[in-house]
């Protein structure tokens, strides 16, 4: 096992103290926002190891060097000297930006164009970093706020025609079908043959109501950043008169459009399921869906790549050519990856999220040497406890979850304290500590830590920190799941 260091990354929709409070950064961080930490095999931003005589190393020489004893036979041979995957915890302070990300010949075609025009990897126009699709999966450590692919049509057409607003009224014409929708926005009269020349070549098959759902989202994309003007008291008004209780994408809107005033694209969260995630609830987002995550503190896993293509809501570059070529307008609800059966492992309580790809799969864990429940898994066991009953006998509930035994593993403490231990050594982490556990080292054990302080020195009075809760401890391992 070796100790991970992860990469910070200050961007402007980040928390000024969450993530600075979990990975006892102190006064490391400033006063600037903190949005990412990435746990990372990437090799634009890799991670870097600390090896046993001292030493450190980038994540991606370990594993270049060592493929198969990092990674194991299996993902080794399917992946490449390569890490699978990208780990994350992130935190937003404020929306961040409504984006997609791309399938793999999309990726693959448009980091070979930007090579082909010299655009540097790092360069802020830059949107292709690699060459591979890119799925996530998001846990939520806290309350946590997302709009995920697009809802019902009925839905998206009731919100978007109860706004007083020009481009909202054109949105909910187009997908009511009006042929007169774009009559007073820029070049209206050939607007929707260049909305339509913007779909990809796929659209050919598409039914007309999925057309309108793309013509629609493009509408508020495309839309002149004047045309934005209002909208903020706009989504006001629909606030107070439809209740945001009921109708949680109307929040979504509002919050964006206080982020990014005079913005359209925050019209689309109008468009998009709202999802609101409790902790230990999660959310699936395959290539191709559109999202934006709106507020609070997530752990975050996807394929290993720094893909992202922008619409709106954000002062970055936007690729909205590219970002319509690669967009999924089929409406469905959003995919929930925890595994059914949760399981109990001793005095361990473990819930597994695995979405059917190769590269990642998370576990989500609490050890307690008390025995006293863990709350996550009760809420969780009540939520699905009538799914469960009918699939499968109740002593599922009870069913031993293992912990993945090989493939590449990265353990982060995220309360309290524990210990890793395999069959040669032993390591015991505080929150906001982490260790990179190589498939060579097989199967691994995680108990509550015994008695410690939190390890990280005297408070700013400078007297010692106080105890933290003997024999407790939470944790995320994420891993594939080969």
């Amino acid at each position: 096992m070796y100790r991970i260091q992860p990469v910070q990354k200050p961007y402007a929709w980040g928390s000024l103290d969450r993530l600075q409070s979990m990975f006892h950064l102190g006064d490391e961080c400033g006063s600037r926002e903190l949005a990412e930490m990435w746990f990372s095999g990437h090799r634009q931003s890799p991670s870097t190891v600390q090896l046993p005589d001292g030493s450190f190393q980038e994540v991606p020489t370990l594993i270049r060097r060592h493929p198969e004893e990092m990674l194991g036979e299996n993902a080794s041979h399917l992946f490449g000297p390569v890490m699978p995957y990208l780990f994350k915890v992130i935190s937003a302070r404020i929306p961040l930006s409504l984006q997609v990300h791309p399938l793999d010949f999309q990726a693959r075609a448009g980091f070979n164009r930007e090579n082909a025009l010299n655009i540097a990897l790092d360069a802020p126009e830059r949107s292709f970093k690699d060459t591979l699709a890119k799925n996530e999966m998001v846990v939520a450590l806290e309350p946590f706020t997302a709009a995920v692919g697009f809802a019902p049509p009925n839905v998206q057409l009731r919100l978007l025609a109860s706004v007083p607003h020009p481009v909202a009224q054109s949105m909910a014409a187009i997908l009511a079908g009006n042929a007169e929708a774009l009559v007073g926005l820029p070049e209206a009269e050939h607007r929707r043959d260049i909305l339509d020349a913007m779909m990809p070549l796929s659209a050919i098959t598409w039914p007309e109501s999925r057309k309108r759902i793309f013509r629609a989202f493009a509408t508020a994309i495309t839309a002149p950043s004047e045309s934005g003007d209002g909208l903020e008291a706009a989504l006001r008004g629909l606030s107070e008169r439809m209740d945001p209780q009921a109708y949680p994408a109307i929040d979504n809107a509002l919050q964006a459009a206080r982020a990014f005033p005079g913005d359209p694209s925050v019209l689309c969260m109008l468009m998009m399921n709202p999802v609101r995630l409790d902790e230990g609830e999660s959310v699936y987002i395959p290539a191709g869906t559109p999202h934006a995550y709106i507020h609070g503190t997530a752990a975050e896993i996807m394929n290993n790549s720094d893909n992202v293509l922008r619409a709106g809501m954000t002062a970055k570059h936007k690729d909205i050519g590219n970002l319509l070529h690669s967009l999924n307008c089929l409406p469905g609800s959003p995919i929930d990856p925890s595994n059914t059966p949760f399981g109990i492992l001793s005095t361990q309580y473990l819930v597994t999220y695995r979405p059917h790809v190769n590269e990642f799969m998370l576990a989500y864990g609490h050890v307690d040497d008390s025995s006293s429940s863990w709350a996550i898994v009760g809420r969780l066991v009540r939520r699905y406890g009538e799914l469960l009953q009918r699939l499968r006998p109740q002593t599922l509930l009870r069913q031993r979850v293992q912990l993945p035994r090989r493939g590449p593993r990265v353990l982060l403490c995220t309360e309290g304290a524990i210990r890793c231990s395999n069959a040669e050594e032993s390591v015991e982490l505080t929150q906001g500590e982490a260790v990179f556990i190589p498939s060579s080292d097989g199967r691994v054990e995680i108990r509550a830590a015994e008695h410690h302080d939190d390890g990280h020195g005297s408070d700013e009075t400078g007297e010692p920190h106080a105890m933290s809760d003997v024999g407790k401890g939470s944790y995320l391992l994420a891993s594939t799941p080969l």
